[in-house]
């Protein structure tokens, strides 16, 4: 049940003004691209008038190159929104806002259309990858940078997966999305907490049992932790079906070059109602929060200060920890909870623009005004940095404590 995986071909410019042609290799590279028009003074756009046309038409040239183009008054309002600091996952959400709609082959169209006259460039979509692209003059930067982009196109990923999940949904999978199971996951949830509570309090002893191997435990139960990650991706999927909706891609790559994971392409429920979508979002998470609890009720059982007792306490962490990170939306992280976040909000590139209003600020180029948009970007930044400093506060006090 495997093809080759669709490929986008992306133009890249060099540092010398020169073009390379870039693919991304699945659809999770895609819809995490940053595709970014060229500057302002390079293109000029006229809208083109007519009494009969029912949609509005634009003309779009490219100033060095005399290349023109037509868009439609859709086409032009991706054009818009392609700054090079809006992913396209972020700019479908706001076609579907906008529009109420969504055609899965517009954005690939427009690119092609743009990439032909020379109007897109492909901004780096990580900060690491956009030192690199910097300093790529230099041997060993460009052999990272070269690494790292041989690493994102070692992607394993189907696109023929739907009678699979349609399968898996008929043969039991149905049943995660019914009320039993939410009871069900509610109450293993309470008591997993209240073991949880119990051995929090005897957290040294517990930690104990790994002995002289706290470093190999600790790297053991992330590899563990991994497989977690495709079940989380699988019940993404399981739950796009339950909606009568398409799923595109289930692969395994390596996200921004290194981080390797499981990914799943479910932006077919964006034509499904909220509900779905927020179902949808929230129902991988909690695979987190029922392993978890499991873990914790194994590790309440284990003798004290056994190394059994020691590996399930810190796998229960550490699904509970990304049940947090999953559904907390604010920690400059897309995860599920910034999704559902966005969605309710009706504010699809939520981090892109806190990011820049608070830069603005820094550097004085904006002030302080008290409107509900400014408010919510201002909150959004604040809460994420002092997120991820108690996030990084905590872990390195887990590590500590299991060390010592």
């Amino acid at each position: 049940m495997t093809e080759r995986p669709a490929k986008l071909e992306l133009l890249v410019r060099r540092d010398d003004e020169s073009f390379e042609i870039r693919e991304i290799g699945s659809s999770l590279g895609f819809i995490q691209s940053r595709p970014q028009r060229i500057a302002d003074g390079a293109f000029e756009i006229s809208e083109v008038k007519s009494r009969v046309a029912g949609e509005r038409s634009f003309i779009l040239k490219n100033r060095e190159t005399e290349r023109f183009l037509l868009l439609s008054e859709r086409e032009t309002f991706l054009w818009e929104q392609m700054d090079g600091g809006t992913s396209l996952q972020e700019i479908a959400t706001a076609y579907v806002l906008t529009y109420g709609e969504f055609d899965f082959d517009v954005i690939p169209n427009l690119i092609r259309k743009l990439q032909r006259a020379q109007l897109l460039t492909l901004t780096p979509r990580s900060r690491l990858r956009r030192v690199l692209a910097r300093n790529r003059r230099q041997r060993i930067v460009k052999a990272v940078e070269t690494t790292l982009t041989g690493l994102e196109r070692l992607t394993v990923s189907s696109g023929r997966v739907q009678p699979l999940f349609q399968h898996l949904h008929r043969w039991g999978g149905f049943l995660l999305f019914t009320r039993a199971a939410a009871a069900a996951c509610l109450a293993l949830a309470v008591v997993g907490g209240v073991a949880a509570v119990a051995l929090w309090r005897e957290l040294d002893d517990v930690f104990s049992g790994f002995g002289g191997h706290a470093v190999r435990g600790v790297l053991t139960v992330k590899l563990l932790f991994f497989a977690s990650v495709a079940l989380h991706q699988l019940v993404h999927a399981l739950a796009c079906v339950h909606y009568r909706r398409r799923v595109r891609e289930f692969g395994f790559t390596f996200l921004h070059g290194f981080v390797p994971t499981f990914y799943v392409d479910v932006t077919d429920i964006f034509m499904a109602n909220r509900r779905a979508r927020v179902v949808t979002a929230v129902s991988g998470t909690l695979v987190h929060l029922v392993l978890g609890a499991l873990w914790f009720l194994v590790a309440a059982g284990a003798p004290v200060g056994s190394f059994t007792q020691a590996f399930a306490a810190a796998s229960g962490l550490i699904q509970w920890q990304a049940l947090a990170l999953s559904l907390y939306p604010f920690g400059f992280i897309e995860m599920d909870g910034y999704h559902v976040f966005v969605d309710v909000l009706g504010v699809p590139s939520l981090k892109h623009d806190a990011l820049a209003y608070a830069k603005a600020l820094l550097t004085g180029r904006a002030r302080l005004r008290p409107k509900r948009l400014e408010a919510l970007w201002l909150g959004y930044v604040v809460l994420s940095t002092l997120s991820i400093a108690a996030f990084v506060a905590f872990n390195v006090w887990l590590v500590v404590t299991a060390i010592s």
